[in-house]
């Protein structure tokens, strides 16, 4: 059986998240990843075959070796998705903050 990844619990392992922000920074190897964890390189392998299923991360083949790059375009579908509820909470927040400079005044 063959199950479709989803980018969001790709996303929400802290590992595959740091190994997002490191390929972000510069596209890298398998092994340059793994360099950076305290893990076993089959781990790390794992990692990377969610993140490439999810098609957040794309692999280039340069000789014997895959590069990892970064899939900005997946990236801005998972902002887009998330941008509405960040506005609902700067928007609460903003609320919130206005209720306590008028608290404030009052109490002065």
């Amino acid at each position: 059986m063959n199950l479709r990844r989803d980018v969001f619990q790709a996303i929400a392992d802290p590992t595959r998240r740091s190994i997002l922000v490191l390929v972000a920074a510069q596209s890298m190897t398998a092994g340059a990843i793994a360099s950076n964890f305290d893990t076993a390189r089959p781990t790390v392998s794992k990692h990377l075959q969610i993140l490439t299923e999810c098609e957040l991360l794309t692999q280039e083949q340069n000789g014997r070796e895959i590069i990892y790059h970064l899939n900005p375009n997946k990236m801005k579908e998972i902002a887009d998705f998330i941008e509405p509820f960040r506005k609902m909470w700067d928007d609460r927040f903003n609320a919130l903050e206005n209720v306590m400079k008028a608290y404030q005044k009052k109490n002065k």
